[in-house]
C-alpha cells in the first residue's frame, strides 16, 4: 500500500508539475539555495555546490558553468543571479544538480563524512617512521614529508587533503591498472594462460615461478594503457617521468635478471622481444599522476569500470571483478593477508608511497607519503587505511548480520511516508524553512496530512510562522484551503491563535486560487477515509 501511495503521490504531482501548478525542479533549486532572497549570489551557489562534493570543474556540468560565466559577465551588477538567470544557467544540467542537493549521492552528508578524513589524515600526519625508497634514484629525491589523501565516490563527489597536486609515478600501483587493461582487450582465459592468480608469499623482487611455471607478470602495449589510464582518471593529469625511467633502466639490473629467467622458461609469447617489454615495464611505472587523477582511478574500478566523472564505460565488468579480486588477495606485498584481515578492501601499493584503495560500490581513494616500511607499504597511507575501516563500515564483512556496527556514511535509503509526513510537519511547526526547502527539492508532497488531515500548511498558520505560510503557498503552490478532519482550514487556524499577518497572506492567495479538477472528490474522500480510521 505504502509503494501504491507513492507511485499515486508522483504521479499526482508529475500531472500538477505539467499543468504549470507546481513550481520545476530549476525553481525549486533556486528557493532551496536562496534561502528567502529574490536573487542569488554567485559564490553562494557555488558554495553550495561544493558542500555537496561536486567541483565547478566537473565535466558533467561543463554546460552550467560555462553558461553561468557568460551570463554574470552579462549580468548588471555581474555577481548575483535572479530566479530567470538561475534556472538559465541550471536548466542544462538540472538533473545532475537536483540529485546533489536533494542528498542523492552514494554519501549524502559529504561535509560530515569529509570532516572524518580530514582528522584520519591529521592523525597519520605524525607518524615519522619508515624510509623514502632509494633503490631507484630519483625515488630518493621525495621529501618524506610528503602526505595527500584525495578521493572520488562514484557519484563523481571529491575531497582532497594534502599535497594532493604533487606529481608522483604509480610505479606498482600500476600494475592492477595493466592487468585489468589486458582482461579487458584480451578476456581472463588468454590473460591467464600465461599468469598466475595466486599470492607468491615472496619479496616483490624475488625469482620465482609458480609450479606451472607462470610468471608473475603480464605486458601489453603502451600507448593502449596510456590511454585507458587517461580514460580512467576521466583526462585528469596523466604524464610521464622521463627522469624515472632512466633510473629504472640504468639500476634494473634485478628486473633484467627475472625477465631473463622467464625468458629461459619460455613463460613469453612466442617472438616477444623480451629487452622491450622490460623497457614498457619500466615506462609503466614511470607514469605520473596526481593524488587527485589517481582517485578517479580508483573510483572508477569502484564504479564498474565508469569513469564517474564522465559518465564513460572505460573496463568491462569482467575485468575489474578480476581486478578487484587480485588486488584484495596480493595488492600490498608480503602484508596483503593482514591488510585483507583488517582493512578488508581491495588495494595496490607502490615503493614511490602509494596506495590505490578500492571501496566497492562507493568511493575510490589514492593515499600517498614516499616513507615506507621493511615490507615496502606506505607508513601513513597504511595507517590511514585501518583507521578508516575502524571508523566506517567499509570492511568487506562489516554488514554481515548481527555484525557490530560502525558509522555508516552511505544513503540509508528513501524515508518512509510516515516518517516524511512528521519531518514536514515538525518543520512547519518549528518555522524551519531551510527544511522546508529540501524536502521540496526532493519532490515531497507538500500538502501530505497526518492522521488528522491537518497539513504543514495548518501547522504554520496555527504557530504564526509567516515565513513558512509564504514558502508553502509561493514556491510550493499547496491549496490554501484545506480541511483537517474536524473541517478547519488553515485561515481558521491563523483567525483562532490570532495570527493577523498569516491571515493578510492567506486571504491574498485565497481569492486568486482556484482548485484543480476533481481535487473537491478527492479531498473529500481523503477526508471520508480519514474518519475510519
Amino acid at each position: 500500500q505504502g509503494l501504491k501511495d507513492t507511485c499515486l503521490s508522483t504521479s499526482h504531482q508529475h500531472r500538477r508539475r505539467n499543468a504549470g501548478i507546481l513550481p520545476s525542479l530549476e525553481d525549486l533549486l533556486f528557493y532551496t539555495v536562496a534561502e528567502g532572497q529574490e536573487k542569488i549570489p554567485a559564490h553562494k551557489f557555488l558554495t553550495a555546490l561544493k558542500a555537496t562534493g561536486l567541483r565547478t570543474g566537473d565535466p558533467r556540468l561543463k554546460e552550467c558553468m560555462e553558461t553561468l560565466k557568460e551570463t554574470l559577465k552579462n549580468t548588471s551588477d555581474g555577481v548575483t543571479l535572479d530566479r530567470h538567470l538561475f534556472k538559465k544557467c541550471v536548466q542544462s544540467n538540472i538533473v545532475l544538480l537536483t540529485q546533489a542537493f536533494r542528498k542523492k549521492f552514494v554519501i549524502p552528508d559529504f561535509q560530515s563524512f569529509t570532516s572524518h578524513i580530514d582528522e584520519l589524515y591529521e592523525s597519520a600526519r605524525d607518524l615519522s617512521g619508515g624510509q623514502v625508497a632509494d633503490y631507484i634514484p630519483q625515488l630518493a629525491k621525495f621529501s618524506p614529508d610528503l602526505w595527500a589523501v584525495s578521493l572520488c565516490t562514484v557519484d563523481g563527489q571529491r575531497h582532497t587533503v594534502g599535497d594532493t597536486k604533487v606529481p608522483f609515478c604509480l610505479q606498482s600501483c600500476v600494475k592492477p591498472l595493466k592487468y585489468a587493461v589486458a582482461v579487458h582487450d584480451h578476456g581472463t582465459e588468454y590473460v591467464h594462460s600465461f599468469i598466475g592468480k595466486e599470492p607468491s608469499g615472496l619479496r616483490f623482487n624475488k625469482l620465482f615461478l609458480n609450479e606451472d611455471g607462470e610468471p608473475l607478470k603480464f605486458f601489453s602495449s603502451p600507448t593502449r594503457v596510456m590511454n585507458f589510464l587517461k580514460m580512467m582518471a576521466g583526462n585528469e593529469y596523466v604524464g610521464f617521468s622521463n627522469a624515472t625511467f632512466q633510473s629504472e633502466r640504468e639500476s634494473g639490473d634485478r628486473n633484467f635478471a627475472i625477465g631473463y629467467y622467464l625468458k629461459e622458461k619460455k613463460c613469453f609469447p612466442e617472438g616477444t622481444d623480451m629487452t622491450s617489454v622490460l623497457d614498457f615495464y619500466f615506462q609503466l611505472c614511470s607514469i605520473e599522476v596526481t593524488c587527485e587523477s589517481a582517485s578517479v582511478m580508483a573510483a572508477t574500478l569502484a564504479n564498474g569500470g565508469i569513469c564517474p566523472i564522465t559518465g564513460e564505460r572505460v573496463l568491462s565488468p569482467e575485468a575489474v571483478r578480476n581486478t578487484l579480486s587480485l588486488m584484495h588477495s596480493c595488492g600490498m606485498y608480503d602484508f596483503s593477508g593482514q591488510f585483507a584481515f583488517h582493512v578488508g578492501l581491495p588495494a595496490k601499493s607502490g615503493v614511490s608511497g602509494g596506495i590505490l584503495l578500492v571501496v566497492p560500490n562507493v568511493m575510490g581513494i589514492m593515499c600517498w607519503s614516499p616513507p615506507l616500511d621493511k615490507l615496502g607499504n606506505s607508513v601513513r597511507g597504511i595507517q590511514f587505511c585501518t583507521d578508516l575501516v575502524e571508523l566506517f563500515n567499509f570492511h568487506n564483512y562489516d554488514n554481515l548480520r548481527h555484525f557490530a556496527k560502525k558509522h555508516d556514511p552511505r544513503r540509508e535509503g528513501g524515508d518512509q511516508r510516515v516518517k516524511s509526513v512528521i519531518n514536514l510537519l515538525f518543520a512547519a511547526y518549528t518555522g524551519d524553512v531551510s527544511a522546508l526547502r529540501r524536502f521540496a527539492l526532493s519532490s515531497m508532497d507538500m500538502e501530505q496530512r497526518d492522521y488528522d488531515s491537518r497539513t504543514a500548511l495548518h501547522v504554520a498558520a496555527a504557530e504564526g510562522h509567516t515565513e513558512v505560510v509564504r514558502f508553502l503557498l509561493e514556491a510550493c503552490k499547496v491549496n490554501p484551503v484545506p480541511r483537517d478532519r474536524w473541517g478547519n482550514t488553515p485561515m481558521d487556524e491563523a483567525v483562532h491563535f490570532g495570527h493577523h499577518d498569516v491571515v493578510t497572506i492567506l486571504q491574498q492567495y485565497q481569492n486568486n486560487y482556484s482548485p484543480p479538477a476533481g481535487a473537491d472528490e478527492k479531498e473529500s474522500a481523503e477526508q471520508s477515509i480519514d474518519s475510519l480510521l
